[in-house]
């Protein structure tokens, strides 16, 4: 085995690993008592690794140049396992957020507004005929929705809006 298919091995298990941590970190900080339906329930039905991510033996990983031992330090190394996981994730995240408000004639500039904040997932990896994957999260919630799984609900904007407002009245400036 040459050096180069040894650091391509320890460079996967080092990918895994941290796959593994980020799923089981998702697995304890969400409680599925207190959500509709998250993302560990959707993982569970039909989102394993194994059905998700999509294996083509023709795609070849390009590497990057790693650090000779004079130039080797921690931190150099830590920039280059970030460098090298970023390339061969095949992920572009975007992320958007939507904000709304209640203007009345009274008041047609609103004492608060709600905020919804969209994350679009773009795979590299995966086939062009894909769907992008789409997230959303209400400001203020931790539960993370995904479209067409859980229903938006208009009333939780409101809810939003109402604390805010409700919030300045306590606090005096």
């Amino acid at each position: 085995m040459s050096t180069d298919d040894v650091y391509a091995d320890q460079a996967k298990r080092l990918v895994d690993e941290v796959i593994d941590i980020a799923i089981k970190r998702l697995e304890t900080n969400l409680s599925l008592t207190e959500r509709e339906k998250t993302f560990e329930s959707l993982k569970a039905e039909e989102f394993s690794r194994q059905s998700t991510f999509v294996r083509d033996d023709n795609f070849e990983v390009k590497n990057i140049k790693w650090l000779t031992i004079s130039e080797f330090s921690a931190e150099k190394a830590e920039q280059k396992i970030h460098e090298f996981i970023k390339r061969t994730t095949g992920l572009t995240r975007y992320r958007f957020r939507v904000r709304w408000s209640i203007p009345t004639r009274r008041k047609p500039i609103p004492r608060a507004t709600a905020c919804v904040y969209f994350s679009f997932v773009v795979s590299s990896i995966k086939p062009g005929t894909f769907p992008v994957d789409v997230f959303y999260v209400f400001e203020t919630h931790r539960l993370v929705h995904k479209p067409g799984e859980s229903r938006f609900r208009e009333k939780w904007l409101k809810d939003i809006i109402e604390n805010k407002v409700m919030m300045m009245q306590v606090i005096e400036f």
